[in-house]
């Protein structure tokens, strides 16, 4: 298999977003929008008209907030990382103070046909050493918890993944924990 490389989310890659979260899979209503809202009130109720506007409106403003991993010339997955404080909504899901050396990991999508396959890590690893050469001093995750869990369950990546990447746990708690990786000098 070839190397897979990555690209950041933007205008160049949006078609590549859309191909990967269009996908018969069940994810294609929520184009990692969730954390870009104020809260929570009403996301089940959302439309995928309305979370695709809101993907739209990044590409637009040119902010890019996570990443896509290519294999072959074509996009294999997508992770959104980056400045972990640019998401009020993730900081007061998981009570954490602001700070600007935290980068966070807040999404995972992996087409169906790929998982299982290690897609995953090799995306958390193109992700991390990005993160890394951006200058951050650490990254966090938000992992949900439990060995059976199913694939809608993961989306923000499984705890065995970021656990396997080095992360530790930073704060304990049954629906919210925080994993944390530092990067050192």
């Amino acid at each position: 298999m070839t190397q897979p490389t990555l690209r950041p989310f933007g205008k160049d890659t949006l078609a590549d977003f859309y191909a990967i979260h269009s996908q018969p899979n069940g994810a294609g209503w929520c184009f990692c929008a969730a954390w870009w809202l104020p809260d929570w009130n009403g996301w089940g109720e959302r439309s995928a008209e309305q979370n695709r506007a809101v993907r739209e409106e990044l590409a637009a403003a040119g902010r890019s907030d996570g990443y896509l991993m290519y294999l072959d010339g074509q996009p294999v997955g997508w992770c959104q990382a980056g400045a972990r404080d640019a998401f009020p909504k993730l900081l007061r899901a998981y009570d954490l103070a602001p700070d600007a050396q935290t980068a966070a990991v807040s999404c995972f999508f992996i087409p169906p046909a790929l998982r299982r396959q290690g897609m995953a890590a090799r995306l958390l690893g193109l992700v991390l050493a990005e993160l890394r050469a951006r200058g951050f001093a650490r990254v966090q995750a938000f992992p949900h918890c439990g060995p059976e869990l199913a694939d809608d369950d993961v989306w923000t990546g499984p705890e065995a993944l970021f656990s396997a990447a080095g992360f530790t746990l930073l704060k304990a708690d049954a629906r919210r924990p925080v994993y944390q990786l530092e990067f050192g000098a």
